[in-house]
């Protein structure tokens, strides 16, 4: 037996290296889906666009239905594919990963829910004013896992592996957060004899998890079952993919074998960053820019999610870490300065693919769309431009610094 299949600490850095490159390659893709509907929405082809996300499509068994169009497609569909991957990472880190024990947990916790607080705060501040507006308050709590990690890995191999991994955490339990607000204020006009189905199909994945089946195929057809019924009932359908990860095995019956929750993860990585997300940013980044002015930028929506992702990402995530190292919870991590974590903080702003899945939730009227997507891409874009600059100052002077003392004793050397 390898020394890589006796030790699941070696196992579960390989697979953080493994889901990290993923990341890189499908923030980039991201990036060039999002670019592609920007272009189809304000060219000849905006009619297409718009023509190719409101194609009806229908799922029909009997005289059970299920009748949407695309756009709704994607986003109650194959989210939930992407929402069960998100689950299925919560539960790994949870049990063994980053998140497995309070030492290793704490900084990013702390640090993810004063980023989420902290946008929320500014938000509401800003549309105060207005009830209707004020449904977007969670918009800018969300970090695009995708594309902060993608840009991260995109600077190079002089960024620590301990600022990756810190990274990683934070947007993980970001993303947990994101699905608790989900579930607690986005529930509308709930059926409770439809969830009271997909409630028995919750104790049925508890049953196989139980008598401890490994097979995925067993898991997969019931958990198609909670979605349509989810989907149903008015809870929003892609919560059914975290409901049935959390219930999929962490551990094999044989040792040394991968288990069934890790290659599900392994199989969905590459189908999620390639597939679901970039169709995502696609359908939902279009926004046609001919009717924009200035005072279209500055409406109190708009502006609540730029302030949320740019001011209040930074000041709630930094000001979390610098309170929780100072106070003696917790300390950096080894090898990351502060300069270093503050370029971070500014990453966790691209809330992107998260905040505008979110904006889809708190707002329905075309008008209120189009504010939440201008929003959320102006955000998301100054975040991600001042995390790059941060980011290659501090690297840079972290690099600098490594030589001084090679410098020094090489003339210590000379001078014996």
């Amino acid at each position: 037996m390898t020394e890589q299949v006796r030790n699941p600490h070696v196992r579960g850095f390989e697979a953080i290296r493994a889901f990290l490159r993923h990341e890189a390659c499908g923030g980039v893709l991201l990036l060039f889906s999002a670019v592609m509907a920007l272009v189809f929405s304000n060219t000849m082809l905006r009619g297409a666009y718009n023509a190719f996300l409101e194609m009806p499509a229908t799922v029909r068994i009997g005289d059970f239905a299920i009748d949407k169009p695309l756009l709704l497609w994607i986003n109650d569909g194959l989210m939930a594919i992407f929402f069960f991957l998100v689950g299925l990472e919560i539960k790994r880190e949870v049990m063994e990963g980053n998140l497995s024990s309070r030492k290793l947990a704490v900084l990013p916790v702390i640090a993810a829910i004063g980023g989420m607080v902290a946008p929320a705060i500014v938000y509401v501040l800003i549309n105060s004013g207005d009830p209707a507006s004020l449904r977007g308050w969670a918009i800018p709590a969300a970090t695009d896992i995708a594309f902060a990690l993608g840009i991260l890995m995109l600077l190079g191999p002089r960024v620590p592996v301990a600022l990756k991994v810190f990274l990683l955490a934070l947007a993980i339990i970001d993303d947990l957060g994101a699905i608790v607000i989900i579930a607690a204020f986005y529930t509308e006009q709930l059926s409770v004899p439809v969830l009271s189905v997909a409630l028995v199909g919750m104790a049925m994945l508890a049953l196989l998890n139980r008598a401890k089946v490994t097979s995925l195929a067993p898991y997969v057809i019931v958990g198609l079952g909670i979605w349509v019924f989810v989907l149903k009932s008015g809870v929003h359908a892609t919560l059914a993919g975290v409901v049935v990860a959390l219930f999929i095995p962490l551990k094999d019956k044989k040792p040394g074998e991968e288990a069934p929750l890790k290659r599900a993860e392994h199989a969905l990585v590459p189908w999620v960053a390639f597939g679901v997300v970039p169709a995502f940013a696609f359908a939902n980044a279009g926004v046609y820019l001919g009717d924009i002015t200035l005072s279209a930028l500055v409406a109190p929506v708009p502006l609540g999610i730029v302030m949320g992702l740019f001011i209040g990402k930074q000041i709630g995530s930094m000001g979390a870490v610098w309170l929780t190292v100072k106070s003696g919870l917790a300390r950096l991590p080894e090898g990351v300065t502060w300069m270093q974590l503050y370029g971070v903080s500014l990453l966790a702003g691209i809330g992107f693919t998260m905040s505008l899945f979110i904006g889809t939730l708190a707002f329905t009227t075309p008008e209120h769309a189009v504010a939440v997507r201008i929003g959320v891409l102006s955000g998301s874009l100054i975040s991600a431009l001042a995390g790059i600059f941060i980011l290659r100052r501090a690297l840079a002077d972290a690099q600098a610094e490594s030589k001084i003392p090679s410098q020094r004793s090489g003339k210590l050397a000379a001078a014996e």
